[in-house]
């Protein structure tokens, strides 16, 4: 069994025809338990312009179908660009999302002029801020960099389960449980002003994070 084990782990890449089937099911499984309510007061959703989204770590499982499409299909999500991120992306390719791969501790420079060419491109990149590895739920400051240097606005999103099982993982990745309703939460855009201070950067970064924090709602 170690050996099979050893084997698999040395993959780097699956067919991506593989992910067909597991994606067809979590399409039907979505639509048959689960209720989604979205909440955009600021009117995201209709208005292109340059975004950098923020989601928390835990909250990725539903986000390819609970976001809505007319913003998924503009979307690149930052990935990490380990065996599993390339499981990832196969996977969220089935989704109309396409991926940016990197993160703060591997090719993070590709990934970065990745995501300025994307969003000089007029489309949105989807950052979790916490990830890979956490602190859970503290931003850290690469999503703020980035919408300063390309003039994007900051815009935090999440997902909250009326009731999920949460997982032993650092980021205690949350999986709602069938029936649930999942909101999902829009907020208010963030401008962030080009040429940071290092205090400005801090303070933007405070910001970034308490607006997502705000809107944020774990299960008691």
């Amino acid at each position: 069994m170690s050996t099979l084990k050893h084997k698999f782990r040395q993959i780097k890449k699956l067919p991506t025809w593989i992910y067909f089937l597991p994606a067809m099911l979590m399409r039907i499984f979505f639509k048959i338990f689960y209720r989604v309510e979205l909440i955009d007061k600021f009117n995201v959703c209709a208005r292109p312009e340059r975004l950098v989204v923020l989601i928390w770590h835990n909250r990725l499982l539903f986000l390819p179908l609970a976001f809505p499409y007319s913003l998924r299909k503009n979307a690149f999500a930052m990935v990490s660009a380990s065996r599993d991120g390339q499981y990832l992306t196969d996977f969220l390719s089935h989704f109309s999302v396409r991926t940016l791969r990197g993160s703060s501790s591997r090719k993070g420079m590709n990934a970065l002029l990745g995501a300025v060419r994307v969003i000089e491109d007029n489309k949105y990149v989807v950052i979790t801020p916490d990830g890979p590895r956490g602190p859970k739920y503290k931003l850290k400051n690469g999503p703020v960099m980035l919408a300063s240097h390309t003039g994007a606005k900051i815009v935090p999103v999440v997902i909250n389960s009326s009731k999920c099982w949460q997982l032993k993982s650092w980021d205690k990745f949350q999986i709602p449980k069938p029936g649930a309703k999942l909101t999902l939460i829009i907020g208010e855009p963030i401008e962030i002003p080009a040429d940071l201070t290092a205090e400005q950067l801090q303070e933007f970064r405070q910001k970034a994070e308490s607006e997502l924090l705000k809107i944020t709602v774990d299960p008691a």
